[in-house]
């Protein structure tokens, strides 16, 4: 069947087209359209940039620094992609910046969580939080990944 069109002159004429495929930045496009909220990217795990954000509330922090550091080398150790915000900017625009990327996974690394031998996980797609020991993290981001 020939897919047909009337001109502005009122004489039909055949549709023709061409296409040199679905490049790269189309599909970005179409993945940040198919898969936003109000805050951002939600990546889908199967093709993110990076699988977590590891965010240091506290930079020049001895305990922050040393757990943030710890788990960068465990998530490299487990090929796990991260991407560590070690700015030093405040929680909240740290907060707001990993929300606006979307990656799948982030997880946070406090003061406040460490002084009670804690660190956050939150799964950027649905904004399920989980507080978990250091100990745990990998393991529990592995679960939650092969979820996403």
């Amino acid at each position: 069947m020939n897919a047909c069109v009337q001109s502005p002159e009122g004489k039909v004429t055949q549709v023709h087209m061409g296409s040199y495929g679905i490049g790269p930045t189309r599909l970005v496009a179409a993945i940040i359209e198919a898969s936003h909220d109000d805050n951002g990217i939600i990546w889908p795990a199967s093709i993110a940039p990076f699988h977590v954000a590891l965010l240091n509330l506290k930079m020049g922090d001895t305990e922050t620094d040393m757990v943030a550091g710890s788990l960068y080398e465990q998530f490299a150790q487990a090929n796990i992609d991260v991407l560590y915000d070690d700015t030093n900017e405040g929680p909240g625009a740290k907060f707001k910046t990993a929300d606006l990327i979307g990656l799948p996974v982030q997880v946070i690394v406090g003061p406040k969580g460490l002084s009670e031998g804690k660190v956050e996980i939150k799964i950027r797609k649905t904004g399920e939080r989980l507080s978990v020991t250091p100990s745990e993290v990998v393991s529990v981001v592995k679960e939650k990944l092969a979820g996403l």
